[in-house]
């Protein structure tokens, strides 16, 4: 059973879309949340190893005794997981008109 609003197959391939041989596709590795997962999981990977390699009594004092660094790093690793989690399970659909719409558009000089 299909939905009227949804005009793309379940796969993103496109067949769904009754444009004839037109298909659209995903957005993929230009996916906005992709970048967002790869930064924040990257500064939380380093976060991770700094609290794991570089905290001190010094650092734990001032922290109140917590490895903030840790902690922190280990949060930021679980939200860039949760937003490649999303960006697999809700993948951004371009539409194959978009294109079309483009090539319309004179050259800007």
């Amino acid at each position: 059973m299909s939905s009227t609003h949804d005009s793309t197959a379940a796969d993103g391939s496109g067949h769904g879309d009754g444009s004839g041989g037109e298909k659209a596709h995903r957005a993929g590795a230009f996916d906005m949340r992709n970048f967002i997962a790869a930064l924040i999981g990257i500064y939380g990977v380093v976060l991770v190893i700094y609290g794991i390699i570089g905290s001190s009594a010094e650092q734990a004092a001032k922290a109140d005794g917590v490895n903030i660094n840790l902690y922190a790093g280990i949060g930021m690793v679980v939200v860039a997981g949760i937003f490649l989690t999303w960006a697999r399970l809700r993948p951004v659909v371009v539409p194959a008109d978009v294109h079309a719409d483009d090539q319309d558009d004179p050259a800007a000089h």
